[in-house]
C-alpha cells in the first residue's frame, strides 16, 4: 500500500530532486524578518536545546532591514546564515532558504517561539518510525498563559466542509486551558506553520509552500497536498513549544483579514475535488459577505475593504491557481476533516472546545 502511495505521488506531483547524501539529519530553519528582539529574547534556548551532532540551526533572514544580521553576525557567528534577496513573505522566503538546506528532515520554526530540551528529537524518532507521515507538529501553548494553547496550533489542526481551520485547543478566538485532555498522538488535517516538521524529500516534491499565498494558510496547503499525495499529518505531544503569536501581523490587521479571505479561496479552489468545488463556493460566498456586512456593521470599513480585495484578487489569480489544480490529484475529505459547518456549531450551538464536537463527524465523506 505504501509503495501504491509514494507512485500517486510521483505520479502527479513534480519529481522528488534528492541529494545524494544529506549534511545534517534535521535543519531547524528560523525565518527572521526585522525581528532581532524575538532573535535576542528566545535564540539562546534554540541554540542550547537544539545544537547536536544530528540538528542544525540556521537562521534564515528575510531581507530585514533592522540590525538583524548585524546581531547574529556579533552574537551566533557559529550558527549557519541564509540572506534572502528579498521578503517575499512566510512560503517564498522559507521556499528560498530551503533550497540551499542539505538535511533529511526541515523544521520551519517561528523566532518568537520558546523551546523547550529535547524538543526535536522525540518528534523525529516518530517520524521516522513512519515513513507516511509526512509532517507533523508538537503541542503549542501560549508564551503568555503557559497553561493554555495557542492559537496557531494548539494541539493539531482540522478543517471543516466549507474551508475553516480550527485546532483541538483553538476554535476561532477561544482557546481552551491544557488540562492533559490532549495527549494523545493523533493524526490531523495541518500541522502549524509555527513549528513544522517536515520530510525534505517531500517538501521539494510537492514544490514547498506556495509563494502566491505569502503569509497565512500555506501550511494548511501544504498539509492538503500532503494528505491529497497520501502521506499523513501528525501531531505528537511529546514535546512542547510556547508561542507569542502575532509577531509580524497583529489580528485585528486589515492585512491580516485580506490574507486570510484571499488565501482561504485559493487553497479551496486548488485543493477540494471537483464535486465539492461548486457547492462549497457558492455558501462559502455568502457566507464571506455575511462576515464583509459585520465588520461595516461594526464601523471596520478597513476589514470590510479587505474582504472586498480578497475576492477581486482571487478571482484575478484564478488561472494560476487552475495551473496549480491540474498538479494535485484531488481526493475526497478525509482525515481531519469535520463533515458539518464550525461557524455553525460555535455561534448557533455554542460549541467552543473541540471534545463537544462528536467524533463521527470527522473523516471520510
Amino acid at each position: 500500500m505504501a509503495g501504491k502511495k509514494k507512485e500517486l505521488l510521483l505520479l502527479h506531483q513534480p519529481p522528488i530532486i534528492a541529494f545524494m547524501d544529506y549534511a545534517v539529519e534535521t535543519a531547524v530553519v528560523i525565518l527572521n524578518w526585522n525581528g532581532k528582539d524575538f532573535l535576542e529574547k528566545f535564540l539562546p534556548k534554540v541554540v542550547e536545546y537544539t545544537c547536536s551532532a544530528d540538528t542544525q540551526v540556521i537562521i534564515a533572514d528575510n531581507h530585514s532591514d533592522d540590525d538583524s544580521v548585524a546581531f547574529l553576525e556579533a552574537h551566533y557567528p557559529q550558527l549557519r546564515l541564509i540572506r534572502n534577496a528579498e521578503n517575499g513573505g512566510f512560503a517564498k522566503g522559507y521556499n528560498d532558504a530551503l533550497k540551499q538546506v542539505n538535511a533529511r528532515f526541515y523544521v520551519l520554526l517561528n523566532s518568537d517561539i520558546e523551546v523547550t530540551p529535547d524538543w526535536v528529537a522525540p518528534v523525529i524518532r516518530k517520524m521516522k518510525a513512519d515513513p507516511m507521515v509526512g509532517a507533523a507538529q508538537p503541542k503549542l501553548l501560549s508564551y503568555f498563559q503557559k497553561d493554555r494553547f495557542e492559537y496557531a496550533g494548539a494541539a493539531g489542526g482540522f478543517i471543516d466542509r466549507l474551508g475553516y481551520p480550527f485546532c483541538r485547543g483553538r476554535i476561532f478566538d477561544h482557546t481552551e486551558p491544557d488540562q492533559g485532555q490532549y495527549e494523545d498522538e493523533r493524526e490531523i488535517f495541518w500541522a502549524t506553520g509555527a513549528a513544522l516538521f517536515v520530510r525534505s524529500d517531500l517538501f521539494r516534491a510537492l514544490g514547498g509552500l506556495d509563494a502566491d499565498f505569502f503569509a497565512h494558510m500555506e501550511e494548511i496547503d501544504f498539509c492538503w497536498r500532503l494528505h491529497n499525495a497520501g502521506y499523513k499529518v501528525m501531531y505528537y505531544p511529546c514535546a512542547t513549544l510556547y508561542h507569542i503569536g502575532g509577531g509580524t501581523l497583529p489580528k485585528s490587521s486589515p492585512t491580516k483579514t485580506y490574507l486570510n479571505f484571499r488565501n482561504n479561496l485559493a487553497l479551496l479552489y486548488k485543493n477540494l475535488p471537483k464535486k465539492k468545488l461548486w457547492s462549497v463556493f457558492c455558501l462559502r460566498f455568502w457566507m464571506d459577505a455575511a462576515a464583509a456586512m459585520l465588520f461595516l456593521l461594526k464601523r471596520q470599513g478597513a476589514d470590510f475593504r479587505a474582504v472586498c480585495r480578497a475576492y477581486r484578487d482571487f478571482y484575478r489569480q484564478k488561472k494560476r491557481h487552475r495551473v496549480k489544480r491540474k498538479t494535485i490529484t484531488q481526493r475526497p475529505y478525509g482525515t481531519g476533516v469535520y463533515r458539518k459547518s464550525i461557524v455553525a456549531q460555535y455561534y448557533l450551538r455554542r460549541k467552543t472546545t473541540f471534545t463537544a464536537l462528536s467524533p463521527e463527524d470527522f473523516g471520510h465523506e
